[in-house]
């Protein structure tokens, strides 16, 4: 534990220093690199090009801290998180090379069943099992991704669900595991003291993709052992605030005859703008029902709970949603399917804009 400690202080300084010094060399070298900065336009609420580097230095300061205890004699990852950090690391280079220059969603579902089939065949999972496996990371992964779409929500979310996996971890012995969550958890507080409300740096495809695989394959890692329905409980209480938003925005599109995979501002933070909250109080509030679902994991997870407590929650859940649907989030304009070149985007800020600028 003390070594845990130390490796998460360490993550959380790298990470914060890092992200500075990322911003830094952006601003700096973004006119020639244009991947480099996130620029005002379409949908975007932001006025002035801002880095979105921010998750090099969340995957730098997470690995960098969670492999490094060979060297220092102390913590050992083991070959199961090790394989984890490794697949982890190829998603984060997707996310960067889709920070540069926009990947399709085909390219990108490749690497990351790829890294997903990685995890779950080293779990030693069955085949159904380890095919459900694979999914449910592939869908976690990209929920976590369209999270990041308001200054300080998914930072904030994702180091909760963090910490809150790490101490299933810790209370099954699963050492290296924690360490991972733990300095997961410390990588992103350092990178929210730069993202939080006005955000100076955006996390990037390369960190939210990152975060995401991490704890849902570390989620999966950890129930195993567990019943099916134990599993199914606790996964949905960890993961309510992204399988809501991912939810809200697939139904809203659809109903609303819109491009599914484009980025738009109909997500649950910008419908809570729309009521009347501030960018921080959207992340607070946010992260408290994040605080709440996670509680909720942890005690289906040590038999506390019943599975079954998670359908209240759910349920819910579904209500809020089916009330974030009657605020109006989407102005008058084209309505139908996309154009063919629109489809190779992906739900990307960035890839959006471009494509509105197109359209003139």
């Amino acid at each position: 534990m003390p070594y845990t400690l130390a490796a998460a202080a360490a993550a959380l300084l790298l990470t914060a220093v890092l992200t500075g010094l990322l911003r830094a060399l952006a601003l700096r070298w973004g006119h020639s690199c244009a991947g480099l900065l996130d620029r005002p336009a379409g949908h975007k609420a932001h006025t002035r090009p801002i880095p979105h580097l921010g998750g090099v230095a969340v995957v730098v300061g997470t690995l960098g801290a969670a492999s490094s205890g060979p060297w220092t004699g102390q913590a050992l990852v083991g070959r199961e998180v090790g394989t984890l950090l490794m697949a982890g690391a190829a998603v984060a280079v997707l996310g960067l090379v889709d920070d540069l220059r926009p990947l399709g969603p085909r390219a990108r579902l490749v690497v990351e069943t790829g890294a997903a089939g990685t995890v779950a065949y080293s779990s030693g999972l069955g085949l159904v099992t380890g095919a459900l496996a694979v999914l449910w990371i592939v869908f976690v992964t990209n929920a976590f991704n369209l999270l990041d779409n308001s200054d300080g929500v998914m930072g904030t979310v994702a180091a909760l669900v963090a910490l809150g996996l790490a101490i299933c971890a810790i209370t099954e012995g699963r050492t290296g595991l924690a360490l991972l969550l733990c300095v997961l958890a410390a990588a992103l507080s350092g990178f929210l003291l730069h993202n939080w409300h006005p955000a100076r740096i955006f996390l990037g495809d390369c960190g939210s993709l990152f975060t995401g695989f991490v704890l849902s394959s570390a989620a999966v890692l950890l129930h195993t052992s567990h019943t099916p329905a134990r599993t199914a409980g606790a996964l949905l209480a960890f993961t309510l605030i992204v399988t809501a938003d991912t939810a809200l925005v697939l139904v809203s599109r659809h109903r609303q005859g819109r491009p599914l995979l484009l980025g738009g501002t109909d997500h649950i933070a910008h419908r809570l703008r729309r009521l009347g909250l501030t960018v921080p109080g959207t992340a607070v509030v946010l992260g408290v029902i994040a605080f709440v679902g996670t509680l909720i994991g942890l005690l289906i997870y040590h038999a506390w709970l019943p599975p079954s407590a998670v359908l209240p929650v759910a349920g819910g859940a579904v209500l809020a949603c089916r009330s974030m649907l009657r605020v109006p989030v989407y102005e008058p304009g084209r309505i139908g399917r996309p154009r063919r070149r629109d489809r190779r985007t992906v739900d990307s800020p960035r890839v959006a804009g471009a494509i509105d600028a197109a359209r003139g």
